[in-house]
């Protein structure tokens, strides 16, 4: 069965400027996710999609096969993920002639991964039967429990009533925090309705040290922190 994998990775960016390119541990951020990809022996082709020439140009030396150049309009601040990945597996279909019955799309700034966790994700796809699958790892806080939200008013509430009441944290169900780590999707249903909640979603579960998604300084930190302890190992 051939398999697509997609990245997509912005050159700009606010939080934590050029963390795409950043080095991390001797290599750029955007080549874990590449080197991860092809761990797993999964894929007959691993796009790289971008606005910037020089993150393409990294790409393919970090081992992609695909450089997508990213549409302007799709690499704005406000422009939504959906149709950049769509964009970029419809034009790695059009250059390796396949249109695979699955596809991966793994998030750049998600570098603490394993390639074992990209296999199972899509073996839980296979499994299920599924149109996707998204990834998470467990929860700190629970919307029926002890997660609030603010109304207009300034007062506070529980995000997720029960009926009755849920009082103990062992009762409610069991909640993930979504960490954008793997996205999997079968390629038909996605180029029809690009989407990442269908009636049958699932979900891949990760443990929280494999799941921080690089959004600011303190989060590359604790990231580089982490993959040192894994080498260390």
């Amino acid at each position: 069965m051939s398999l697509i994998c997609t990245i997509c990775a912005r050159g700009g960016s606010k939080g934590v400027v050029g963390k795409n390119s950043r080095d991390l541990m001797g290599r750029p951020v955007l080549a874990w996710s590449i080197a991860q990809a092809r761990e797993t022996a999964l894929f007959d082709a691993i796009a790289f999609s971008s606005d910037s020439d020089a993150l393409l140009e990294a790409a393919l030396t970090a081992g992609a096969d695909i450089a997508v150049r990213r549409p302007d309009e799709m690499a704005t601040d406000t422009a939504p993920k959906l149709p950049a990945i769509r964009h970029c597996l419809e034009q790695a279909i059009a250059r390796t002639g396949k249109t695979p019955e699955i596809f991966v799309d793994l998030d750049v700034t998600s570098p603490l991964r394993l390639a074992s966790d990209i296999t199972g994700a899509v073996n839980l796809l296979r499994q299920s039967g599924a149109r996707n699958v998204i990834t998470g790892a467990p929860a700190r806080r629970s919307p029926y429990f002890n997660l609030v939200e603010q109304r207009a008013d300034g007062s506070v509430g529980l995000s997720k009533l029960a009926d009755p009441p849920i009082v103990r944290r062992q009762d409610a169900p069991r909640c993930f925090d979504m960490n954008a780590s793997i996205y999997v999707w079968r390629v038909g249903p996605f180029l029809q309705h690009p989407a990442v909640f269908y009636p049958d979603t699932h979900l891949f579960e990760m443990p929280e040290e494999r799941s921080v998604d690089i959004d600011s300084d303190l989060d590359f930190a604790l990231v580089e922190l982490l993959l040192r302890q894994r080498l260390k190992a």
